[in-house]
């Protein structure tokens, strides 16, 4: 009797433990799904957790170690442009598959997944917007988006919003973050690198100005052309910027490359980047450099017409 007593007691005692340790777990899934809900963020850097609303408030710069975490184009183009002034350009272009490419999926259905996940058509967004009342063209690329891969439809984009900025004299500004070209479209994605540049010559040539803010990561096609093409070049800190990746390098010079290469701080050591600019300050910088560098007005036949009249009938009244 006494024993059926102590083994009744000893199983409750354990169904307790059992119970307790059940609901011990759910309130960690709970807390873990909380956090997994957006509520809080992890640094990634120094492991510091933040209140999601506190981060975004703060640009998604890490308040505790100021490390940049990577921003969507959407959360990029809130934090640049002035309020209801945005007018996005060219969002009817749309991606096609025009080499019918495969690898361990089609690229069509890569495409399809992308754009279904993301609520985004491509890789890059554009319009004309204001900067603390200045106007501007600017370009946001999206680093989701296929790893912000410059395709067809990323170089088409970037040509018209130039040429339009070029029509108004407007500045352009292009926020890079990119693997490169995008190998699904072979030599089509390697041409959009030559029409993107004779865009900004044309631009130059004019006399406007062109900005290129490098964040992390921009490396491969981007980097070998409109991303290192600007007037002045700014850079977040510690952006990874280069051409090839950091493996192919060493294995190909067969040395161990510092720690802070291909690092925003060492391409301005070495004159690469013109400036490094915290995200919290970048809108404010840029405000300042696009006013200082007003366009001319540009010279029209009129003027020349009514300037050569004066001078006419000033040699006559002579």
């Amino acid at each position: 009797m006494a024993n059926n007593e102590e083994s009744r007691g000893l199983k409750s005692l354990l169904d307790w433990f059992a119970n307790r340790r059940k609901s011990g777990s759910t309130i960690l899934e709970r807390q873990e799904r909380e956090i997994a809900d957006g509520l809080w963020h992890k640094c990634s850097n120094c492991g510091v957790l933040t209140y999601t609303k506190d981060l975004r408030a703060n640009q998604m710069v890490c308040v505790e170690c100021a490390h940049h975490n990577r921003v969507d184009s959407d959360e990029r183009i809130r934090q640049l442009i002035d309020a209801n002034s945005w007018r996005p350009m060219d969002e009817q272009l749309r991606p096609t598959d025009p080499l019918q490419f495969r690898d361990r999926k089609a690229y069509s259905d890569r495409l399809r997944e992308m754009q279904d996940k993301l609520d985004l058509v491509d890789a890059v967004k554009t319009g004309l917007g204001q900067i603390d009342g200045l106007p501007i063209a600017l370009g946001v690329m999206d680093f989701r988006f296929m790893g912000g891969s410059m395709g067809s439809v990323v170089g088409e984009k970037l040509t018209r919003l130039i040429e339009q900025a070029t029509q108004r004299r407007y500045p352009v500004v292009i926020v890079c973050t990119s693997g490169g070209a995008r190998m699904q479209e072979g030599m089509l994605s390697l041409m959009q690198m030559a029409k993107i540049s004779g865009a900004l010559q044309r631009h130059r040539e004019e006399r406007l100005l062109y900005i290129p803010v490098l964040t992390n990561p921009t490396t491969g096609g981007v980097t070998a052309s409109f991303a290192m093409l600007g007037d002045i070049i700014l850079a977040e800190p510690k952006a990874t910027i280069g051409f090839a990746g950091r493996r192919v390098i060493e294995q190909t010079l067969r040395e161990k490359l510092p720690d802070d290469f291909q690092s925003a701080e060492d391409l301005l050591k070495h004159g690469f980047v013109d400036e490094i600019v915290p995200r919290t300050a970048l809108k404010r910088t840029l405000a300042q450099l696009i006013a200082l560098h007003q366009p001319p007005a540009p010279t029209t036949t009129h003027n020349m017409v009514v300037w050569e009249t004066r001078s006419l009938s000033s040699t006559v009244a002579e």
